[in-house]
């Protein structure tokens, strides 16, 4: 009986992933040319042509789209039977790469002190973080990522989450600014002063605004930065506020060169949280990444736990 090449799975399922075969290649570690054999093996047993030509781009056939998640399904399954079945983990011999998706100013805070526990409870894991331009569930349905940290955003409702550390904002200036002396900031004291403003989209409006116009007053952005440490940056040289989460100053290098203030306004609390793919549930080794980020991230922002 003539069985298909199971490794053609594989390959689907990374062309579906990527709808296109230059990155497709690129993920497997293969030529162009190979990449392109292999969609032609893929269209001649599917009988589809599964990515056709759509301008400068290629884009999945209505097939395509249809078994692109049972082919994701498939393949995790197929790797799920393929590794040994075991429900113990013995971690401080255990090998693994986890890649944890997060921004820049979370990795900046809390990553030195994560990559030094984990390696002493597990010298053979290591933990790679990758950057994260957008909120999107695509990578944790993929299997490109094994945990999202962050602020829930357009999760599909299999994503599973839980609860890291609750944060808040504060203002920060340079230990010169005037600001720097006062006892207490009130509203019309910071909004007399410029603002620098994180934002990957260049939103000029943040969380403190809706206070401030409750009070009948507005703010001045002078400066709109694509992330939390540009804006301390910014902050420490010159006479701008910013605006950052409080966890973002932990262990920072220029902390002592910077003065927080509690904000005069409320803003909602922040919820950090980490969140993964239902199919690594019950994994040992996934649990117990899981385990240590909520313990390592919850022993260092106590004060915000609540």
């Amino acid at each position: 009986m003539d069985e298909p090449d199971l490794n053609l799975l594989f390959a689907l399922n990374v062309l579906l992933a990527e709808a296109s075969v230059a990155a497709a290649a690129r993920r497997l570690g293969l030529s162009a040319s190979a990449m392109s054999r292999t969609l032609s093996r893929l269209r001649d047993t599917t009988g589809d042509p599964l990515l056709v030509r759509a301008g400068r781009n290629m884009v999945l056939t209505p097939y395509a789209q249809a078994i692109r998640e049972r082919t994701q399904n498939a393949v995790f399954a197929a790797r799920a039977v393929l590794r040994p079945a075991s429900s113990t983990l013995d971690i401080a011999n255990h090998e693994q790469m986890f890649t944890i998706r997060a921004n820049d100013g979370f990795v900046e805070a809390l990553g030195p002190v994560l990559v030094a526990e984990a390696a002493k409870a597990a010298p053979g894991v290591l933990l790679r973080f990758a950057s994260k331009p957008e909120k999107t569930d695509k990578p944790l349905r993929e299997g490109r990522v094994d945990l999202e940290i962050g602020v829930p955003g357009e999760m599909g409702p299999e994503i599973r989450l839980q609860l890291l550390f609750r944060d808040r904002f504060v203002g920060v200036v340079n230990h010169g600014h005037p600001l720097a002396a006062m006892a207490q900031v009130t509203a019309e004291h910071y909004a007399a002063w410029g603002h620098v403003v994180a934002s990957r989209r260049g939103l000029l409006a943040g969380p403190v605004d809706e206070g401030l116009a409750e009070a009948g007053l507005s703010r001045k952005v002078a400066a709109i930065v694509p992330g939390f440490p540009a804006a301390l940056a910014v902050a420490r040289n010159t006479d701008l506020i910013a605006l950052v989460p409080a966890s973002f100053l932990i262990n920072h290098p220029a902390r002592e060169t910077l003065s927080v203030f509690e904000l005069p306004v409320k803003t909602a609390a922040i919820s950090i949280s980490q969140m993964w793919h239902p199919r690594s549930e019950v994994d040992p080794a996934h649990r117990w990444l899981r385990q240590f980020m909520l313990r390592v991230c919850r022993a260092q922002v106590p004060q915000w736990d609540k």
